[in-house]
């Protein structure tokens, strides 16, 4: 019999925060962490980001594990420490061997070790210099932040990272969420982390004209685009039963899954693809659209995602969609790419535990083409017992997950 499947424990690195607290705060006063990109060489069309300022890899690791560690494995394995600390399974971890071996980790990135390839490549051809660092691939490859997860906590069971743009943490919990109710494993450690602020790949960034030259906002008819961050969330899943057995904090359950792919453009997005994530996921939850109260929206704040969005939203959910609180919390954090899931995962998650919605940073004027209620600029509380979270990525790959708040 399928298990019920429960978060116990989350971590956060973000433009908003270095743990998920400090991410939950500024969310919940409507805060954005998007401002002046610092450290890149040369200026692009764009001047924003939301960056981690101020980050020392020192506070956090051994300087000779730096050598070993992108800085995108890096906010990986810090939301995961976090994550395993405020489950309270850090020790459970490391006294249970047949634990371990029956822990997953799942892990989502699209971009790796960009920050490495870039110094890389940098070196190789402006500097003309042959030598490269030994470690350069270990540090580059996509499941590093998996990797040294499991390497961190003892972790022997399934262990491997997720790639698909922007879905890629949500894809990355959703496995992880399969595994634990069908029985594959007993806990998972499931979430993304991406660091992107290189100026090669900024570059190619700026190519697309599809990033914001002020700042994200997301269903204002005065969008511009979408602005870019890095960052890292991790949750920790187990069944119900388990959770309660050791009497952890439940913050809220899991109850579904849904993916599809458009099979269309590799970067128009369409209505019809997430449309069919979203009934898949209520499906997989075996819930009504009318269940569903608040949704985390992929909400880029692109003038063609936006719309398209709100345009499936109202194919699955019809008259309800009127009564769905919907925000895009991309607007204070950022649009982390691989990580994105993630980190609106946990804002989701927070949104249930806590009784409030957070807001749509940065809304100025409404458009009749997103006419959704998108919780403009000011955190609302509300009693919401299920939620929605949507990822929608460049290739048509979809991802949703929905939550609901144990009462």
């Amino acid at each position: 019999m399928p298990r019920r499947v429960v978060i116990t424990g989350m971590g956060a690195i973000s433009a908003l925060g270095r743990n998920a607290q400090e991410f939950w705060d500024a969310l919940a006063a409507g805060r954005s962490g998007i401002a002046p990109l610092e450290g890149l060489p040369a200026p692009l069309r764009f001047a924003n980001g939301a960056q981690v300022r101020g980050y020392d890899p020192t506070e956090y690791f051994d300087p000779k594990e730096t050598d070993l560690l992108d800085r995108f494995a890096q906010f990986g394995a810090i939301a995961a420490r976090e994550a395993a600390a405020h489950a309270g399974i850090s020790q459970l971890l490391k006294n249970d061997a047949e634990l371990r071996a029956r822990t997953a980790v799942v892990t989502g990135c699209c971009v790796g070790g960009q920050e490495t390839e870039d110094r890389q490549f940098e070196s190789l051809y402006r500097d003309n210099n042959p030598r490269v660092p030994p470690m350069t691939i270990p540090r580059i490859m996509g499941n590093a932040a998996a990797s040294r997860i499991s390497v961190e906590l003892g972790i022997t069971g399934p262990v491997y990272n997720i790639s698909t743009a922007c879905s890629s943490s949500n894809h990355a919990i959703g496995n992880a969420f399969w595994m634990v109710r069908n029985g594959a494993a007993d806990m998972a450690i499931a979430g993304g982390s991406e660091a992107i602020f290189s100026l090669g790949f900024l570059k190619a960034w700026e190519a697309m004209r599809v990033v914001s030259p002020d700042t994200c906002r997301p269903f204002s008819k005065d969008r511009r685009g979408m602005i870019l961050g890095e960052g890292g969330a991790m949750l920790v899943l187990e069944p119900l039963e388990n959770a309660q057995a050791r009497g952890a904090r439940i913050y809220a359950e899991i109850a579904g899954f849904g993916m599809s792919s458009d099979a269309n453009h590799v970067t128009q997005p369409s209505s019809e693809g997430p449309a069919r994530a979203m009934r898949c996921a209520l499906r997989d939850a075996a819930a009504t659209p009318e269940r569903i109260g608040y949704i985390n929206a992929h909400g880029t704040g692109t003038p063609a995602n936006d719309p398209v969005e709100t345009a499936a939203i109202r194919a699955v959910f019809g008259a309800h969609a009127d009564n769905l609180a919907v925000s895009s919390t991309k607007s204070m954090h950022g649009h982390a790419l691989g990580a994105a899931g993630a980190l609106e995962a946990v804002a989701t998650v927070l949104a249930l535990d806590r009784h409030l919605l957070p807001p749509t940073a940065n809304f100025t004027v409404p458009d009749p083409q997103c006419d959704l209620d998108v919780i403009p600029n000011v955190a609302r509380q509300a009693q919401v017992e299920w939620a929605m979270c949507n990822s929608f990525a460049f290739g048509g790959l979809n991802a949703v997950l929905v939550f609901r708040r144990l009462t």
